[in-house]
């Protein structure tokens, strides 16, 4: 039809390829493609696969200790570190997350807590450069830092 948009449509989120159960404690990092559904414990890094369009889903009932960098990220459970969301971010209501959040879009449930700073990344490019992934954020962060300082000079 004349004047609608074509929608790209959205990775499904019922399809994960990866378990980790609630009766399970991973130790290390966990690098994946696909789809990770996380209800245990992860004490590490769990970094998506550069390129790839990989969804990482924490329940209510999973925690993650250590940085996540994944291009679509949905957490009803805790994070212990920062979020890296180089696409979509969904914060569900009894999401916890102790860390900086870097998204491209975010989506954020009423009850959702983030203790840390949120940082708009228009540019995907960098976030899901998995061996220094705070460097494209901390110049993001200087950057606001810096136009803030000058609003209130003005």
């Amino acid at each position: 039809m004349l004047g609608k948009k074509k929608q790209k449509p959205r990775r499904p989120t019922g399809h994960f390829d990866t378990l980790v159960s609630s009766r399970t404690t991973v130790e290390g990092d966990v690098h994946f493609s696909g789809g990770l559904h996380v209800d245990g414990r992860v004490r590490g890094k769990v970094v998506a696969e550069e390129g790839s369009d990989a969804v990482l889903r924490v329940s209510e009932v999973g925690e993650i200790t250590g940085d996540i960098v994944a291009p679509h990220v949905i957490i009803n459970g805790q994070v212990h570190g920062d979020v890296y969301a180089s696409a979509h971010l969904e914060l569900a209501e009894r999401a916890s997350i102790n860390g900086n959040v870097y998204y491209n879009l975010i989506e954020m449930a009423m009850g959702a807590a983030v203790n840390g700073n949120l940082v708009h990344q228009r540019e995907p490019v960098g976030l899901l450069n998995s061996d220094s992934p705070t460097q494209p954020a901390k110049e993001t962060l200087e950057q606001s830092e810096e136009l803030e300082n000058r609003a209130e000079a003005e």
